[in-house]
């Protein structure tokens, strides 16, 4: 994940290199999926269906919909081999407008409020133990929560490869922890402790709205299977390694999911799972006496290594849209000697401090889960589209249509049942997504000669001063990942 000189015909530029392996990429992608999900959102998902049994089926659609999801995006990360996940093949299909409104929403909020909750959860889970009798203080809370983005992304800064690493150290304990509440709760179920699952479909919420609303809840804990899709150019033999990543990391995650959630339902009623603000620490007070403190302390590197996992797809993602003129070219620089993107993980890590200021944060990501789905069904559309217009396109996975077809059914299910069921936040994430159709018009559609003439002396000082500060030039904007000469690579 570092980047060299690249000499061609056409001149000499910057360019990231291939360091990310297949060991890498299921850790990325085993590390952004289990994050703090799973330790806190079955309650959310019990809550809109109501019972245990309809519970696990709707975990069971979540794990099968990002499977499909995830195979859909092995075609189009292989074929359309450019970082950016969704923003780079709503680019590719459909242009540049539906594709800046994508970039656009996640610059603005998206991102860096995901990545603040994460944060936030991460040191919500290390001071527990602490306060046992009390909630932690306000500010501590929120300065570990600085402290944990700040770290990250410096690591990030330093040599991209260390983060990489850092993924592999925090996946081991957190799958650890899982397997532990996994064989407690099937030890319990074995020796008996089956009557919570007796009537398990009774008092089941069966129409669309709560159904939806379930599926928000479980396909939440499952987001992250896109992580090496933003950053394709850097993984090594992607047309083995992304697919193969994704087939080993999902089925993973999807098993380890179901068995937890059996092991919550097997030691705790519906009741307690309903009254608890974080599932897994009541499971550990339940049954695992003195080592009920492991779960905290899992919980906290589950979101570190998530939070992780975050920065540098949202980094890659701010370097891709620069890259591609939708954003300033600041953000496509790239460390001359570290060969890291330092100007798009700084400016990523800052919009993330600006969110740990908002008490409420969670309400403004429901703001966009509209826009989420919409644009994750657009990009997956997208496949559709390229395979009807461009069908003699090098595909080294091709699947059959029937999947994306099927998944862009699910997420229009998705994208309109919440117009009716929550009509004020999505109305609210299309008018902020709406936001940036002004921006487009004055910044990237009109000729350079139109735009206002401040802009642009404005950016220019702002680039040379990012250039003199972080040591960075822009990268080279033809980035031809099918002729790389390897010996130009560290």
């Amino acid at each position: 994940m570092v980047a060299d000189v690249a000499i061609s015909s056409q001149g000499s530029g910057m360019r990231l290199k291939q360091q990310i392996s297949l060991l890498h990429g299921v850790c990325l992608i085993v590390g952004n999926m289990i994050g703090s999900g799973i330790f806190v959102s079955p309650k959310g998902v019990l809550m809109y269906t109501g019972s245990f049994g309809l519970s696990l089926i709707v975990w069971t659609i979540g794990g099968i919909f990002s499977v499909f999801g995830a195979l859909c995006y092995a075609e189009l990360g292989t074929t359309i081999r450019k970082s950016g996940a969704s923003y780079a093949y709503i680019l590719e299909a459909f242009g540049g407008f539906l594709a800046f409104i994508r970039l656009w929403t996640s610059v603005l909020i998206v991102e860096p409020a995901c990545q603040a909750v994460i944060a936030l959860t991460f040191s919500n889970y290390l001071v527990q133990p602490f306060y046992t009798t009390c909630s932690a203080p306000y500010d501590a809370i929120r300065l570990i929560a600085a402290v944990i983005i700040g770290l990250l992304t410096f690591v990030n800064c330093m040599k991209v490869k260390w983060g990489a690493i850092l993924q592999v150290i925090s996946t081991v304990p957190k799958v650890l922890a899982l397997i532990v509440i996994i064989v407690t709760g099937l030890i319990k179920l074995a020796q008996g402790f089956d009557q919570n699952f007796e009537n398990s479909f009774k008092g089941s919420k069966v129409d669309p709205g709560n159904l939806a609303l379930a599926l928000y809840s479980a396909l939440y804990s499952y987001s992250g299977w896109d992580t090496l899709n933003f950053i394709t150019e850097e993984i090594k033999d992607p047309e083995r390694n992304l697919p193969l990543s994704i087939g080993i990391s999902m089925p993973i995650v999807t098993v380890i999911y179901i068995l937890t959630n059996v092991a919550y339902y097997t030691v705790m009623d519906a009741n307690t799972v309903l009254s608890s603000e974080a599932v897994a620490v009541t499971f550990a007070d339940e049954v695992l006496g003195w080592g009920r403190w492991l779960i905290p302390l899992s919980v906290a590197i589950s979101c570190y290594g998530g939070l992780n996992s975050s920065i540098i797809a949202a980094s890659r993602l701010f370097f891709v849209g620069s890259r591609e003129g939708h954003l300033p070219n600041i953000l496509c620089m790239i460390h001359v000697k570290r060969f890291t993107p330092i100007p798009a993980l700084l400016f990523n890590g800052g919009m993330s401090l600006i969110f740990l200021s908002v008490p409420d944060i969670f309400q403004l990501i429901n703001y966009f889960s509209f826009n989420y789905w919409l644009f994750i069904g657009l990009s997956i559309a997208s496949q559709i589209y390229l395979r009807v217009t461009a069908p003699d396109l090098h595909r080294p996975v091709k699947l059959s249509l029937f999947f994306p077809i099927v998944y862009c059914v699910c997420s229009a299910f998705l994208v309109v049942v919440p117009l009716y069921s929550d009509p004020i936040n999505s109305l609210v994430g299309i008018a902020v997504a709406l936001s940036g159709a002004p921006i487009y018009y004055f910044c990237i559609y009109l000729p350079p000669s139109s735009r206002p003439a401040f802009l642009g002396k404005m950016l220019d000082k702002i680039s040379l001063l990012t250039q003199k500060l972080c040591m960075c030039c822009v990268a080279s904007p033809d980035i031809d990942l099918d002729n790389i000469d390897p010996e130009k690579m560290e």
